[in-house]
């Protein structure tokens, strides 16, 4: 035990919660730090955030194949994409999730991609969690790459689960704002089947990242879920994607990403973005 003269060892969340961001907003308040996102969440405060956008390890990292531009090349991104083994995996959803849900405001909602490897879990640990499922979105690639094994239909979608901390018939009421989304699809409802492109060489000069989502997607979903000047929060921030988006809506940004390379390409695409607003 120390003594009281000998100040007390931070501890990792303390030490992540004041690491020196990597890249701060020309706002004041948003902010890009290279952190683990288990001690990351820990040192943000209750009801802080009021959406999260997040892409998370899909764990498919099996030393298998893909087809990339017309080549095969392996599917492994890094270990961080190394499944664990089902309930390995599953607790570690279990985790970061409860984490979101305290930093969540009441009214705020959280949206998590994914793909058969994961979204199975991720929607058993929101309910878990008390989370409120409101919408799965289909996100349908018009060109996917070829299913190499020609043992099963081509993969050209992905998930993404909206879901409200708040439950149904809550004061605490969430955003949706209809009207807007009504009228990005020709005065009609809009559908949850999106059918968007890919990243282009735009959105990838500044570097690539494996898992990189479109910016077209994610603006889409903050701008259904938040207001301008609210706080969006992606603790697995990979190439900085929802940042951006968040930027370009006018909305605050809090983002952590372990790997050093990516962070640092966040960082330039958020720099970029942050003085061009």
């Amino acid at each position: 035990m120390p003594s009281p003269s000998t100040p007390a060892r931070p501890t990792k969340a303390e030490a992540a919660a004041a690491a020196p961001a990597i890249w701060q907003g020309r706002d004041g308040h948003s902010r890009l730090v290279c952190a683990d996102q288990r001690d990351f969440l820990r040192g943000l405060p209750d009801d802080s955030v009021d959406c999260v956008w997040t892409d998370p390890p899909y764990f498919l990292s099996n030393d298998g194949s893909t087809c990339v531009a017309g080549k095969r090349r392996k599917v492994n991104k890094g270990e961080w994409d190394r499944s664990q083994g089902l309930q390995e995996d599953h607790e570690f959803n279990l985790q970061w999730l409860a984490e979101c849900r305290r930093v969540l405001k009441p009214t705020g909602t959280l949206w998590v991609s994914g793909t058969t490897h994961i979204y199975l879990s991720v929607g058993m640990a929101l309910m878990q969690l008390g989370f409120r499922i409101l919408n799965d979105i289909v996100w349908e690639k018009p060109n996917p790459p070829p299913n190499l094994g020609c043992r099963c239909f081509t993969h050209s979608t992905e998930m993404i689960l909206w879901a409200s901390k708040s439950a149904k018939g809550s004061a605490d009421r969430y955003v949706f704002n209809y009207d807007e989304m009504k009228q990005r699809n020709d005065g009609r409802q809009m559908k949850n089947v999106w059918r968007l492109p890919a990243p282009g060489a735009d959105e990838k000069r500044h570097g690539r990242h494996p898992t990189q989502k479109p910016l077209a997607l994610i603006e889409r979903c903050i701008a259904a879920s938040t207001l301008p000047g609210q706080v969006v929060l992606d603790p697995f921030t990979g190439s900085g994607s929802t940042g951006v988006a968040s930027l370009k809506l006018g909305r605050q940004f809090i983002g952590c990403e372990l790997t050093a390379e990516y962070a640092q390409l966040a960082a330039a695409r958020l720099g970029e973005i942050d003085s061009a607003s």
